[in-house]
């Protein structure tokens, strides 16, 4: 498996609980620096992407998150701070930032994977553009599989994994194998 890049959703997939967190106060998981780092060494392009409707409520800026996002080593991210009832492309599942993405870094998507714990937003957006999709069962992971799983019937994860780590795992072995 040849991959161009790596999108890995924030909330409940990087750290905290699927619940916002104001980036001065969330936390990554013990394991998710080693995560992006194992990308990195493998030359993997990895980028954060997320929905954040508390920017335009004025709880968090753009800023905020950017300058988290470098601080764990991130190759860019994208980030849609709209509500989901506004009519952008680029709130997830829309899949608009995996689009500016491809246009910015020139990416095959079906070339790329992402990496989330909802079903409903992160899986939908992957598929939409023929991305690899991998769940992790941390944040709204489990629930996602279970009593959410209506939301997402029609769409298969590629694989589901422990966390953000053994997801990164299972996609190395992938491209070594």
């Amino acid at each position: 498996m040849n991959i161009e890049a790596v999108f890995v959703d924030r909330d409940g997939t990087i750290g905290g609980t699927g619940h916002f967190i104001h980036p001065n106060e969330f936390a990554p998981y013990s394991f998710s620096r080693d995560a992006i780092q194992i990308l990195k060494d493998h030359n993997i392009r990895t980028f954060a992407c997320t929905n954040q409707h508390r920017i335009s409520r004025g709880e968090a800026t753009l800023d905020d998150f950017n300058k988290e996002f470098q601080s764990y080593g991130f190759d860019d991210a994208f980030i849609c701070p709209h509500s989901s009832d506004d009519a952008c492309n680029c709130h997830k599942p829309k899949p608009g930032m995996l689009l500016e993405a491809s246009k910015k870094y020139n990416l095959d998507l079906t070339k790329t994977v992402f990496i989330g714990d909802v079903g409903s937003t992160d899986m939908l957006a992957a598929h939409a553009v023929g991305a690899k999709k991998i769940l992790v069962l941390t944040g709204w992971g489990y629930g996602s599989l279970k009593q959410y799983r209506e939301s997402w019937a029609e769409i298969e994860p590629d694989y589901v994994a422990e966390n953000f780590l053994e997801a990164v795992k299972w996609i190395i072995s992938k491209c070594e194998g």
